[in-house]
């Protein structure tokens, strides 16, 4: 709750801050912002490495603290340089923060429990990213150079206050079961599990390419469709309408949905499907360029509702066959080069967006539709061709059927 609270404000007040308070021109703000993209995606994978060896929970809680000293140094950035370094040291940190998430539910839970409890932690990061967010309109309609740093102190503060209890899980790990900590603690302590490099796995590396070609409609939601809604005959205030109802489809049917995503093929099923919907989003978004305003603003609504349901059907699916995939002795390293995927469709999806759907408009958007079906049918092929190892992890003998809960 409380990291989502400091990214909704964040991401409100952020840009603002550093043109108008800082003083940086919009052309490094962006240049930094980029550097600090790139940080973020090798950082991706290296945190990955480093959870295998000393533990995930350790990390999480680390770069949660580094990710909060970062917020706070932000006001003291008076030059480009400067803002440039604290932005990697920021970005590398949330990645690193992303990684060992996912890592600690590939090791504290098993199957379909992964993914249900992934689901939860989105539904709870949605809403208060957007309640984040009307919190730091208050800095927005006051406009003062203190309001503003008041808002970016607030989201550091937040995120070392999401630390505490992270802390706190992390002494406590010794209490959980066995099975659920030894992969863990026995790299902690130095050894190895002998697991393979997710760089060698083709079955991952293709599941993971293909996953992120999806992920592009993440840039789609908060780039291409605001920029389209502005050239067709609806209202901007469409916009927020769109936003709310993803967040409200998000927060209502992520769970359920992905109480159904309990296998890999079924995964690449969900991640099919999710494509055909966000292609069909594609269509009705090219097509409310070319009608009235009442027709405008049905059809968004119309392509809003199927984006929002393959945006969960796709996270559902992804999230599903990024941990059913992975080799369980690198847990780290594979979750890393998942988080590697997203981090990589997150950084070129803004340029993708504009470059096809808005510079070329319906003929950009059929385009982005068949790159999404494209992802979404490889990935269902390659957990079609997914054979189930019949080994168990070394320490941490799962039963057919078994749920392993941390509490």
């Amino acid at each position: 709750m409380a990291f989502a609270l400091s990214s909704g404000v964040f991401y409100t007040v952020s840009t603002l801050y550093f043109t108008l308070v800082i003083g940086l021109g919009a052309t490094k703000v962006g240049l930094g912002l980029g550097i600090a993209g790139g940080a973020g995606v090798l950082a991706s994978y290296a945190s990955g490495r480093l959870a295998d060896r000393v533990g995930a929970h350790r990390v999480q809680a680390v770069a949660t603290v580094l990710n909060g000293l970062a917020m706070l140094a932000y006001p003291l950035a008076s030059d480009a340089v400067v803002f440039t370094l604290v932005a990697c040291v920021a970005a590398v940190m949330r990645s690193a923060s992303g990684t060992s998430k996912q890592t600690m539910l590939a090791r504290w839970y098993t199957g379909a429990e992964r993914v249900v409890v992934r689901a939860r932690m989105r539904v709870v990061t949605n809403v208060f990213i957007g309640l984040g967010t009307l919190a730091a309109a208050a800095a927005l309609l006051t406009g003062t150079a203190v309001a503003y740093q008041a808002a970016m102190t607030a989201s550091g503060v937040l995120l070392l206050a999401a630390a505490v209890p992270l802390a706190r899980l992390g002494s406590r790990v010794p209490e959980l079961p066995a099975r659920m900590v030894a992969p863990v603690e026995d790299r902690a302590a130095g050894t190895s599990a002998g697991g393979p490099s997710p760089l060698k796995d083709r079955t991952y590396l293709a599941s993971v390419a293909c996953n992120a070609v999806v992920a592009v409609q993440f840039g789609l939601l908060t780039v291409g469709v605001p920029l389209w809604v502005a050239t067709t005959a609806a209202p901007t205030a469409v916009v927020s309408v769109l936003l709310v109802l993803n967040t409200v489809v998000v927060a209502v049917l992520q769970v359920r949905v992905s109480r159904g995503v309990h296998d890999v093929r079924r995964a690449g099923i969900a991640v099919r499907r999710a494509s055909w919907l966000l292609a069909l989003a594609c269509g009705l978004y090219a097509l409310a360029g070319h009608g009235d305003v009442v027709t405008a603003c049905v059809l968004l609504v119309l392509a809003g509702l199927a984006h929002a349901f393959g945006e969960i059907l796709g996270e559902a699916g992804g999230w599903s066959m990024a941990f059913e995939l992975a080799d369980q002795r690198n847990a780290g390293a594979y979750q890393g080069l998942s988080q590697t995927g997203y981090a990589i469709a997150a950084m070129v999806s803004p340029v993708l967006v504009t470059a096809t759907a808005i510079e070329h408009e319906t003929v950009g958007w059929l385009a982005l539709a068949a790159l999404f079906v494209a992802g979404g049918t490889g990935a269902a092929a390659v957990a079609r061709r997914h054979r189930p190892a019949a080994a168990s992890v070394p320490g941490v003998p799962v039963p057919a059927g078994a749920s392993a809960k941390a509490r």
